[in-house]
């Protein structure tokens, strides 16, 4: 367990080390900021509602999927306690102390997978960039981020049906 936690810090170091340019360092800022609290994917589901009014309920399902990712995770993070990274300066305030699993990434990939499954082929790379951010900005570990993005995924998976059924 030692050589993945190191290999954990090693790799969010080498990533965190590209917020020196603050050129990224402004955009991992921007895309954290966006992503917090599944703000950036429950509105564009709610977006995506009222413009495309023949599969709204699909896309309100969605919306909602992607809003239990998050607090799904948000749960998950109170029983495991995983404290943030110490070893890097994090360039963003986080709302909490703990960092497993990444809600953020919990969201952008339930947002991925709800979004695109309606056809909104632009989400994933912005959800991909969402969940590098946590790392640039320094306040998650990879296995956080890979963990967060799982999880956002099954519940997505899971929730396929449901959603399939309102369009």
């Amino acid at each position: 367990m030692d050589h993945l936690d190191d290999m954990d810090r090693r790799l969010l170091s080498a990533l965190h080390e590209c917020g020196t340019d603050p050129r990224v360092a402004a955009a991992a800022r921007a895309l954290s900021f966006a992503g917090e609290h599944g703000a950036v994917w429950l509105t564009a589901g709610l977006v995506g509602a009222a413009i495309d009014r023949r599969r709204r309920p699909a896309w309100l399902r969605g919306t909602a999927l992607t809003g239990t990712a998050h607090l799904t995770s948000m749960g998950v993070k109170r029983l495991v306690r995983r404290p943030r990274p110490a070893h890097v300066t994090p360039l963003v305030r986080t709302a909490g102390r703990h960092s497993f699993p990444s809600s953020h990434a919990a969201s952008a990939a339930a947002a991925a997978v709800v979004y695109g499954a309606l056809g909104a082929r632009a989400v994933l790379p912005l959800a991909a960039a969402v969940c590098l951010s946590r790392l640039v900005v320094g306040v998650h570990y990879p296995s956080d981020v890979a963990a967060g993005a799982a999880l956002g995924a099954l519940t997505a998976r899971l929730g396929a049906g449901w959603m399939e059924a309102a369009r």
